[in-house]
């Protein structure tokens, strides 16, 4: 028995939403309201401490971390296989993995959160917002800089410049095969990106890789498959949601923050 506490919109979540589809996992899909803090109730900061989605629980086993969790569902339902069986391989699959969630995992984190979930922080009073702050377990820091005010410019600069830097480097590998580690399927690395992008797109960031013709191929070819359908349900992009209906006309491109 599978059941993962995940939230429709959450990239995290999505990563793992596509394994599970693509390896055609059944499972319990248990909502988790931000609206409600729910991932800070007691109940679930005992599965997970983080304070985060996703969660796993595999009967009685709870795994925690996204990234994690893809390569635990990989290694206990082995088919179809999402890594190579070459130990090499599965080497730069992990470096794919690793490289995304030190570069292009926070980088998309800025915009996501200065484009959408700010006007939250921006509609509380200085207290409520400090006691938003230090009621996180994870990524404190991270909600002070933003403050209530935003991201600076540099901020995102530097976001969308990783982003670039990221999608440079899928679009050489991807030049050479249709996936990112060389396979008939998507493999994990495929799964841990492929989110981040299309979120970047969402809020309107997708001239970032417009000179990028192999990586654009990649990205329509993962949306023909059945596991994109199942994992970007109505509900699972930020502009399908009423509240967030002007997110392209706030986003803040890199031509005009250099520009600036």
């Amino acid at each position: 028995m599978f059941k993962l506490y995940n939230h429709a919109y959450s990239t995290c979540s999505q990563k793992v939403r596509l394994v599970l589809a693509e390896k055609q996992i059944e499972w319990d899909d248990v909502q988790i309201s931000f609206k409600d803090n729910e991932h800070y109730a007691p109940w679930y900061l005992k599965l997970n401490p983080n304070g985060v989605v996703p969660t796993l629980q595999h009967d009685d086993t709870v795994v925690v971390d996204s990234s994690v969790i893809m390569e635990y569902l990989d290694e206990v339902v082995p088919e179809p296989a999402m890594s190579p069986k070459a130990a090499a391989d599965r080497a730069r699959m992990r470096a794919w993995l690793r490289y995304f969630e030190e570069v292009a995992t926070p980088a998309v984190r800025f915009p996501s959160f200065n484009q959408t979930f700010l006007r939250h922080f921006q509609a509380l009073e200085k207290e409520a917002f400090e006691d938003a702050v230090a009621s996180r377990p994870l990524r404190r820091r991270f909600i002070e800089k933003m403050g209530q005010q935003g991201f600076t410019d540099k901020d995102l600069m530097v976001a969308y410049e990783n982003i670039e830097l990221t999608t440079g480097r899928m679009e050489k590998a991807l030049a050479q095969q249709d996936w990112l580690v060389n396979g008939p399927r998507p493999s994990l690395a495929d799964c841990c990106v492929a989110p981040l992008l299309d979120r970047m797109e969402d809020l309107g960031h997708a001239y970032l890789w417009d000179d990028k013709p192999a990586l654009k191929a990649w990205l329509a070819r993962f949306r023909l498959r059945e596991s994109w359908g199942k994992t970007f349900y109505r509900g699972a992009r930020l502009s399908e949601l009423d509240l967030y209906q002007d997110l392209r006309e706030r986003s803040r491109k890199l031509e005009d923050l250099v520009v600036c």
